[in-house]
């Protein structure tokens, strides 16, 4: 057997664009794509997502409501933005780095920096984005995961459509703002956005490359001889 297939090629040249075309899908491919993300595996089969999908006007309109909120009172998420202390932060940190590199934004640019925030708010672009909410379900520690399943198949299912999604936490951390626009309970909590549609190719932000730690960082393998992490 040969260390990578197909599969293997698709998944590891997967990269999250930051800049997107404004035409919209055809609404049949983003039907497709959410009966993909649908077929996800969760604990129990609960299916514990509760998705929102927006476009168009209605898409401009969340974005001013969001962009709107942050310059008057900043950010207000569900959950901690709590990076922890260590090599978690430092891999953000890095992130960042590059893409304010590839941007030409330096370091003491506070106001380039903060515009790139509300890039962020304007979905990057994009002509679609589908916010994912989760309902009122113990400490939602099971759910969260559950929803993660279902994200990673709504992006590898727009790829695979010849589509580009990113996931944005951003959208996530101005929450009470999303739920009332979209009148959604207080109860249901917003994890992330993905935002998708054709990506922008001539960006510089088009494909940052993140960057992935080794195996031996993240895996620890117990009992099974032979295997080898690097």
């Amino acid at each position: 057997m040969t260390s990578t297939n197909k599969y293997s090629e698709f998944i590891r040249n997967l990269h999250s664009p930051r800049a997107f075309l404004p035409e919209p899908m055809p609404v049949e491919d983003i039907k497709q794509v959410l009966e993909d993300a649908q077929s996800a595996p969760s604990n129990s089969n609960t299916q514990p997502w509760n998705v929102h999908v927006v476009g168009g006007e209605k898409l401009k309109e969340l974005s001013a409501a969001l962009i709107k909120e942050f310059d008057t009172n900043g950010l207000s998420p569900d959950f901690t933005t709590d990076y922890g202390e260590g090599i978690h932060p430092q891999r953000s940190q890095e992130l960042a780095a590059k893409m304010y590199g590839l941007l030409g934004i330096k370091r003491e640019d506070k106001e380039s920096r903060v515009e790139f925030v509300r890039e962020n708010l304007r979905f990057f672009g994009a002509p679609h984005a589908a916010l994912l909410f989760i309902p009122p379900m113990g400490d939602r520690v099971r759910a969260a995961f559950d929803q993660g399943t279902y994200a990673e198949n709504f992006l590898l299912s727009l790829e695979a459509h010849g589509y580009h999604g990113i996931p944005q936490g951003m959208i996530s951390l101005i929450a009470p703002t999303a739920r009332e626009f979209l009148g959604v309970d207080e109860d249901y909590k917003l994890v992330a956005a993905i935002t998708f549609g054709t990506a922008d190719e001539s960006s510089p932000v088009f494909n940052t490359a993140p960057g992935r730690a080794p195996l031996s960082e993240t895996v620890t393998v117990h009992g099974i001889e032979g295997l080898e992490l690097d």
